[in-house]
Parts: C-alpha cells; structure tokens; sequence
C-alpha cells in the first residue's frame, strides 16, 4: 500500500473555471457570471482564482475591471489574472498584453508558456533559443512590477516525452526569472497515473514549486493530478464540477475532497468542505451546465443506494456501504425506490420522507406494491413525490384534495397565438364542480392551463405552483406507437421541487397522470395539518366554463 504523503508546508488550491472552465462547449459566462462564481468559489475557501484574460477577451477585461473597482471582494482567495508570454521579437515592456496583466492590478498572475519543441515550431512558428527568452523576459518583467507569477508549461508531458532536455530548461529558465511556481500542464489530456511519477520528479529537480494543471481527457484527470501531488506537487489547478474544453479538466471538488478526507490535509477553511454541495450545484445554476447527478462527492447520486442487499446493511450501519458521511461534503444519503428494492429499503426511505415503517407487514406490503408498479413501467427513483403520495394512500393519509370528473384535450396542426391544442378539465372539489378550458402550446400545456384554472377557484395557492421540466420514455420500443410511456413532470411552489410519475398507452395519459399527482402532492404538503379552505358555494354548484390562455 502506498504510504500517503505527509501535507506540505504550504499548498495552493486553484481554481480556473472562470477561465480553462469556460472554454467548454456551449458555455457562455457575463461578467456578472463571473462574478457570482468567484464569491462562491472565495466561499468553498480556494486560495487562488483565476478570473480570466485581460487584455484578449474584452469581457475579460472589465471583469477585472468590475474587481478592481470593488465588485468583487475576497476573504480567503486571491484573484489571479492570466496571459501569455510576450510575442516573438517583442521585449515584454512593449507588449500590451503583457501590460494588461499589470494592469488588471491582481497580485499574482499566471502565464502560459510553450515547453514542447514542436509546439515552438510550428505555434510560434521561432526558435527555441527565442522561446527561453520569451520566458526569461516576461516573468521577469512582472516580478520587477511586484507580481507574484506562476507559469503554466503548457503541453509540458508530451514535451518532456519527446524532448526531456528542452521541456526541463522551460521550467528552470521560469524558476530563475523569479517564477514562484511552474505548472506541469498535460494539455491535451493524454497521460495515464502510472506515467505521471517519474516525469514530476525528474521536473522536481530544478528546484522550484511544482504545480499540476490536467485535463481529463483519458478519464483520468483527478487520479492524473493525485498522482503528481504524491510525486511532490505543491500546487493543484481545476475546475468546478470539472468544466472545461473537450472532456473537461480536473475536477476540483473531487480532488480537494479526496486530499482533505482521504489524505487528511486541511486545505480549506473549517466547515468549509460541508458547503461542496451546495456551492457546486449553485455553480451549475449559473454555468446553465446541468450537474452530472453521478459526480463524486456532490452528486445527487454519490450516495443513493439502490439494492435491496446494500439497505439492509445501511439499517445496520450507513457506512457499511458508504466510503464517507455525506454530510462532511454537505451532501444527504439517499434510498432509492425501484424493482430492486426490498423491505430494508421501503422502510428506509419511509423514514427519509418522516413516515414510520417500522411494521414488516406493512412495509411488505409497500414493497410488493412497488415492484407491482414497477412491472408496469412506474419508476420512483426519481419520483420521491409519487411515492409518498403512494405512502400516504397506503397509510390511510392521503387526503382526497380534489376529483377528476373528466378530461380531455384536443390538439392540431393550425397554431395560434394562444397554442395548437385546447383542454376542457371537469374537477370537483370541496363540494364544488368547476369546468374550466384552457389553451396552450401542446396538450400537456394545455392540461395544465386548464386544470391550474380549475383547482385555482377552489385553492388560490395553486396559483403558485409552477411546471419546471418535463421527460418522456418509452419504455417498450417493439410496439412502436403503442408502446408504454412513461412521464416525469418536475413542479415547484418557489420553495420546494418535487416529481412525480406518470405511465400510459400514450403520452398525454401518461403525462396527466403525473400532472395530476404533481398538483395534489402540492396542495398535500401546503395543506399537511390544517383543513382545506371551505369555498362558500353550494354543494352543486358548477363553474362555467371559461377559456384561460397563457397572454
């Protein structure tokens, strides 16, 4: 077993998801983006963050403009502008971009610097000897400005492969110019754990910090930049929930959390690692980049347990199935409810939804209700809100909010303003009949226009719940169109989200379905202990039916 290293005087937490994490496809970050995420980065306790280019990105530069004229204020990070080194036949004080880095006014900046021949070839289209200059002048033109400079040695792995000698001199002439940390950059993301060892202590040999700048290309960023960490690196870069170009780049959380959890180096302020979750989803919110629900750590899925075996043992002990406490990264434990599912984990999930399972009979019987519903195309891992409605019908605590009389919904190819498809929802509830329409882009829509219209009359709280998302599947491609659909409609109140399941024949049955428990576990947890509003009408009372659009 490998000995574990002990932790390092000093180590530097970077962060470059402002800057090589948005490079990724279909990302596009506002200044005011960038700021959000830097305060949220400043939180989760990083030492540096790297805010972008100045000087060749214009929105770039005014983020560093935005952060200089006090947008932008930091309690554990430093802002770190990056660049270049200065053009071929240019002396670094006459080089713009060089003066834009000082003057973005950051304490530290990071340059990237070519340490593969070839890419001195055939990039920068100059000799190698020009190349060293290049280097040598520009970091010691900031340092002489009073920046701290790290630089970057990009392509530095495949360098050192083809030429060890010139991809070395890179990283001394950087150490000898007053760099204060050369970073060992795999840029196209091709090595493996294995190769990483020998090349990092080969570097070490300089005699400068060493820091490790991977992609993840092979699959292998977090155990590629773990590997150099063990080889002596002192300075990890990565981005939140692993953005970046083509497969991504290191993902930091992950890599801070193995450190800090399984290394047992205190690299961030206390507590501050039980906000990973919570700052890595509210990072997604403002990428726009959906989280990856599998991601290490901070995923919804990172401790959902499935299998019948694995909640048995969790009723005995949680961590028997579990490498830490979720809540050391602010994350939950989860059970999930499927046709795997036994009895342990009913009860279990019970109890996370504050229902009391204790009863084997009664948990058998849930449980073989489950599987049932799951022959049938029901799916509740991701239906929390359909399975406790289930609960509570089971429990004799489900609460008859409302009673669908009829439905139906007719849609076309004519479009108009107001949508293609039209909805007529007959409801009664308490005591009251209401037949309400409702206009709307496609039938779901539609349904929905016209049933909020409905249930509105009888309970005004209504008006707050909200449609978010909507999935199909179908579920059994040999029958073509008469296949099984399943639905999963997402619905919020502003405060809570929750889902529900629906399957059917067709979609627009299948959809209802999960419409209609959407909106009664709605009213369900906004009623929960108190009794549903009285409408003053008569018992058969019935509402005219009126058209409702979405003008």
């Amino acid at each position: 077993m490998t000995q574990i290293p002990a932790a390092p005087d000093s180590f530097h937490v970077y962060d470059t998801t402002l800057r090589d994490g948005a490079q990724q496809e279909g990302l596009q970050l506002s200044v005011s983006d960038k700021l959000k995420i830097a305060r949220s980065l400043d939180e989760l306790g990083v030492g540096f963050i790297e805010g972008g280019w100045p000087g060749a990105n214009p929105n770039d530069t005014a983020f560093f403009a935005a952060a200089a004229a006090g947008q932008l204020t930091l309690r554990n990070a430093k802002l770190v502008a990056f660049g270049a080194t200065r053009k071929v036949g240019v002396r670094a004080a006459d080089d713009p971009q060089v003066q834009a880095l000082i003057d973005a006014a950051t304490e530290v900046v990071c340059i990237v610097a070519k340490s593969h021949d070839e890419h001195v070839y055939r990039a920068l289209h100059t000799t190698l000897e020009e190349n060293l200059a290049m280097v040598q002048d520009t970091v010691s033109h900031l340092v002489a400005n009073g920046r701290r400079v790290f630089v970057d040695c990009e392509h530095f792995f495949d360098g050192y492969r083809a030429n060890p000698d010139y991809a070395l001199e890179v990283v001394r002439t950087a150490a000898e110019a007053g760099a204060e940390v050369v970073v060992l950059c795999d840029t196209n993301g091709g090595m493996l754990p294995s190769w990483m060892g020998d090349i990092v202590s080969a570097a070490a040999q300089v005699g400068v910090d060493l820091g490790i700048h991977c992609h993840n290309d092979t699959g292998c960023a977090v155990a590629n930049t773990l590997a150099a960490v063990e080889a002596g690196v002192v300075h990890v870069q990565g981005t939140m929930n692993g953005h970046g170009e083509r497969t991504g780049n290191a993902n930091l959380i992950t890599v801070v959390a193995n450190l800090q959890l399984k290394y047992g180096w205190p690299l961030l302020p206390p507590s501050a690692l039980a906000e990973a979750t919570r700052i890595s989803h509210a990072i997604a919110g403002v990428t726009n980049v959906p989280m990856n629900n599998r991601q290490p750590y901070v995923g919804a899925s990172a401790f959902a347990h499935k299998a019948g075996l694995h909640a048995s043992a969790i009723k005995v002990d949680a961590n028997l199935y579990q490498h830490i406490d979720p809540t050391l990264v602010g994350n939950d434990m989860r059970m999930l409810v499927s046709d795997m599912a036994g009895r342990a984990n009913i009860q279990l999930k019970g109890s996370e939804l504050g229902y009391d399972l204790s009863n084997r009979e009664l948990a058998a019987r849930i449980t073989d209700r489950v599987k049932a519903r799951e022959m049938d195309g029901y799916s509740y891992e991701s239906a929390d809100a359909s399975f406790e409605l289930l609960l509570r019908e089971e429990l004799g605590l489900l609460h008859d909010f409302f009673d669908v009389l009829s439905w139906r919904v007719i849609t076309g190819h004519e479009v108009k303003p107001e949508g293609d498809s039209e909805a007529v929802v007959k409801v009664r509830a308490n005591g009251v009949t209401y037949s309400l329409a409702g206009d709307g882009h496609g039938p779901l829509n539609a349904l929905d226009v016209a049933l909020r219209a409905a249930l509105t009359q009888a309970y005004p709280l209504v008006d707050y719940f909200e449609l978010t998302d909507f999935k199909v599947r179908i579920l059994d491609q040999g029958h073509g169109t008469d296949a099984i659909v399943r639905t999963l409609i997402d619905m919020t109140d502003g405060e809570r989200t929750w889902t529900t399941v629906g399957v059917g024949t067709n979609v627009v049955e299948a959809s209802w379905e999960a419409l209609h428990d959407g909106y009664l576990w709605g009213l369900t947890h906004s009623q929960v202990g108190s009794t549903p509003p009285v409408v003053p009408a008569t018992p058969e009372a019935v509402a005219e039916p009126v058209g409702v659009s979405l003008a």
